[in-house]
């Protein structure tokens, strides 16, 4: 074979890599590719917190009319992301506490909230990179990025040692990456050249899924002749879209610098900030699970109210709503009036109405399980109605191992789950509690139904505070012996 045939073959194949652990979810209720238009609200609730910001930083006065796009609110402690206004409308901020409510909504030509002055002194500074950069931080764009190791929002100002688009989105009821692509794939190209722009001689790895379909050779066609996107192919099994997986896996490591990772809905954000100069104020997000009478996308913008959804599409209730996908997902209190701006996707489950006596002793002809211990592992594949019922109530751990043949991430779960049950934090910390990505597959097949993620999660902020606990005394007594030496001198 020549060498041109073998580069052809690497193009079009793209790199593929060996993952641990995952496993590929069958449910019901998942979300078709139909993306549907929601009707115009006559008000607007719009969260001051989502899972990342905290919009603490109210740049609106109550009874001030705002146009579309207008900033509301920002996050000092996040780079001032934006909060900003969908639709044009009156602000009211005593209404409902923890959130900006818009009322006599009204569908006015957007408006860029963009500082002239504070463009041009960036532009000064900083050249043409910097006020791109400046818009989509302005425009809504930057919130839809990501640290690929901590989660968090990058510096926007920052140089990352690449980028991370996923096409992919593998956690059951989430969003999915075709149903964002559809109709708005030149966009999409549009929006990773812009993103090429922003960078030197960084590469971008977009990521795809491992299938041969009639769509996916179409993204494929349209990248191929960008030298400077390198495609990786994924098969679809949660969690290997996690950012933090893929940057381990390309050899992305941490002392290189950060990682930025950007989903399919950036991307087209990007392209509407940079190439069109809008704010980024609708989203298409799925709603979805076995809640739902008919699960598909929406498009709608932050701040829709989630009573207008529930009237909609829950079929019957009692059900209980996640903001999110079952794995990771939190659940939305009675408080929460409206979408966030983080928001990717609803789940709707039916509650448990019953309690199953010694369900963990029943064949389990409907129920899938990891462990191939119900009679359904005769069966071939199917799609399981799931409830809030998770099959069972939390019981001791029995040391089956499952949560460590499952971790993506190579650890034990149910091992640092006996060091923080005995309070040794320090040998969580040896079993490596910090390459935890918080993907909820440990929680999802464990037998004994231990919350193991929010285990691991919160072992993970405690080692964090006692870390930063030991440098601030570390501090205090190199400052002590400062002074000691000082008074010596004297």
């Amino acid at each position: 074979m020549q060498f041109n045939e073998i580069a052809n073959g690497f193009l079009d194949f793209g790199f593929r890599m060996n993952f641990r652990g995952g496993y590929n979810i069958l449910l019901k209720g998942m979300p078709d590719i139909e993306v549907k238009v929601m009707p115009e609200p006559d008000e607007l609730y719009l969260p001051l917190r989502s899972r990342r910001f905290l919009f603490s930083e109210i740049s609106v006065k109550d009874g001030e009319r705002v146009n579309s796009g207008d900033i509301l609110a920002k996050d000092p402690d996040n780079y001032a992301v934006p909060l900003l206004a969908p639709r044009a409308g009156v602000v009211r901020l005593k209404k409902d506490e923890g959130q900006v409510v818009l009322e006599e909504i009204a569908h006015l030509e957007e408006h860029a909230d963009i500082d002239k002055e504070e463009q041009s002194h960036i532009e000064h500074e900083m050249g043409a990179a910097g006020i791109k950069r400046y818009r989509l931080l302005t425009l809504g764009a930057w919130q839809f990025f990501y640290d690929a190791y901590t989660g968090a929002l990058p510096d926007p100002l920052g140089t990352p040692q690449a980028i991370i688009v996923s096409t992919v989105s593998l956690e059951p009821y989430l969003a999915r990456g075709d149903a964002q692509l559809h109709k708005r794939l030149l966009n999409f190209n549009r929006g990773l050249e812009q993103l090429q722009s922003l960078l030197e001689y960084q590469p971008i790895y977009l990521v795809l899924p491992d299938i041969k379909s009639e769509f996916a050779d179409l993204v494929r066609n349209h990248i191929r002749g960008y030298a400077w996107v390198k495609t990786v192919n994924i098969p679809l099994t949660y969690p290997y879209d996690d950012f933090s997986i893929l940057a381990r896996k390309l050899g992305l490591g941490r002392d290189k610098g950060p990682v930025w990772g950007v989903r399919t809905e950036g991307v087209l954000a990007v392209d509407r900030a940079l190439t069109s100069t809008k704010p980024c104020t609708a989203r298409i997000i799925s709603i979805a699970g076995t809640g739902i009478n008919s699960p598909c996308h929406i498009k709608i913008m932050p701040g829709y109210p989630i009573k207008k959804i529930m009237e909609e599409y829950v079929s019957e209730p009692p059900v209980r709503m996640i903001n999110g996908g079952i794995l990771t997902g939190q659940i939305l209190g009675e408080e929460t009036l409206g979408i966030d701006t983080e928001c990717r996707g609803i789940t709707v489950l039916p509650e448990l109405r019953e309690r199953e006596f010694l369900g963990f002793a029943r064949p389990g002809w409907s129920r899938s399980c990891f462990a191939a211990c119900y009679l359904s592992a005769l069966r071939k594949k199917f799609f399981e109605r799931f409830n809030t019922g998770v099959r069972g109530e939390g019981r001791p751990c029995i040391s089956c191992n499952f949560c460590e043949d499952i971790c993506p991430a190579g650890i034990t779960p149910h091992l640092i789950h006996k060091y923080l049950y005995r309070d040794l934090l320090e040998e969580a910390e040896q079993a490596r509690t910090d390459l935890c990505v918080e993907c909820g597959l440990c929680s999802y097949v464990c037998p004994s139904k231990i919350d193991l993620r929010q285990q691991l999660i919160d072992a993970k902020k405690l080692i964090e505070q006692e870390k930063e606990e030991i440098r601030k005394e570390q501090l205090r007594q190199e400052e002590l012996a400062r002074k000691a030496a000082e008074e010596k001198n004297e």
